[in-house]
């Protein structure tokens, strides 16, 4: 009977210690599996290598053509203001964004005579109620962390992350939980 206990106590500790080992090495795949940012030379040859798809080509055409010129120059013309954080004037023009958008919720602004989509993201129930309150012609300060463009939008598309009317904030987006 002593032996018979000692053994299963003996199998126990070693199939213990094999599940331990076995979960330290996925741990360490796991770790080893984040990948690195691509090279300056790596990132050019998958950029070259996506032109050529048929959506690559189609970017390079929209961007060739008259509207998306307009759209490419009109986020140029911002771009200092946004990797720079700072504040920038803008007029609501519109409450609604363009039919067919699927940018969640967001207005059309006029900054420095360009129009531009404010795009918040998917609206969740009180996190932009105070943006509701935004009536056309409202002049607001606003800042972003980015402005985009896509061919489906005839506007550059800002990512509202603050706004302010009347020297009051109304929107603040919320820190990123875990992470930068």
């Amino acid at each position: 009977m002593k032996k018979i206990v000692y053994t299963l106590i003996v199998s126990l500790v070693v199939v213990s210690g094999l599940v331990y080992a076995n979960r330290e090495i996925k741990n360490d795949t796991a770790k080893n599996s984040i990948t690195k940012p691509l090279s300056a030379a790596e990132s050019k040859a998958a950029l070259e290598q996506w032109e050529a798809t048929p959506e690559g080509i189609k970017f390079k055409n929209w961007g060739a053509s008259p509207e998306g010129k307009k759209v490419l120059a009109g986020a140029a013309k911002i771009s200092n203001q946004i990797s720079a954080s700072a504040n920038m004037e803008a007029v609501v023009t519109d409450l609604s964004l363009p039919p067919g958008s699927r940018l969640g919720f967001g207005v059309m602004v006029r900054i420095n005579g360009e129009d531009y989509i404010l795009s918040f993201g998917a609206e969740s129930s009180t996190e932009f109620q105070q943006l509701h309150s935004l009536k056309v012609n409202d002049k607001i300060i606003i800042r972003s962390n980015g402005v985009s463009y896509a061919p489906k939008y005839s506007y550059p598309i800002v990512a509202g992350d603050y706004v302010e009317r009347d020297r009051k904030i109304i929107y603040k987006r919320a820190p990123r939980k875990g992470g930068c």
